[in-house]
């Protein structure tokens, strides 16, 4: 079983050790969306719904999730973030409102903070979802992936050539 980093020579999970690895800046960047009704998107663009600013609640979710990651996510190393920072763009027509998320998060260490961004992006939009459901329940949360990330042994990647699947149609 030595050909699995996660796994042990006795077959049981492991976190992998970073401790030779190289101290390297590390930025991740993830992206979600939330689909919402008309009555949603004009609450959270005036600022009436009931719970309160939806989107400044939202980003200190994500914010939140970031840094607890490796507390819901079994293999994740605790890391020191040296930044999270969630933006929000509107994409509406006449009948579609979608809120699209973009999480980067950044540090300076020996792992990865994709899954970090891919959390923060997750609890965004999930956010979103318990501050309007009262509303509608038939919100939809889009794809979560992400978009970029760079440093360490791996290099660098960017999404471009592998599109989502709402990307290519």
């Amino acid at each position: 079983m030595s050909e699995f980093t996660h796994i042990n020579s006795q077959g049981n999970a492991k976190m992998v050790d970073v401790s030779e690895k190289n101290i390297t800046k590390r930025i991740a960047i993830a992206h979600s969306s939330i689909t919402v009704n008309s009555e949603i998107y004009k609450q959270i663009v005036d600022h009436t719904n009931k719970k309160g600013n939806v989107l400044n609640t939202a980003q200190i979710a994500g914010i939140m999730a970031a840094k607890k990651t490796a507390d819901i996510i079994p293999m994740c190393h605790p890391l020191p973030l040296t930044g999270v920072d969630v933006d929000f763009a509107w994409q509406t027509n006449k009948t579609t409102y979608t809120l699209n998320i973009q999480v980067t998060v950044s540090t300076t260490g020996k792992t990865g903070v994709e899954m970090e961004a891919l959390t923060a992006a997750s609890a965004t939009a999930l956010t979103v979802y318990d501050m309007a459901k009262a509303l509608d329940k038939g919100m939809i949360i889009g794809e979560t992936y992400l978009l970029s990330k760079s440093g360490g042994k791996t290099g660098d990647f960017q999404r471009d050539a592998q599109l989502s699947s709402k990307e290519q149609e």
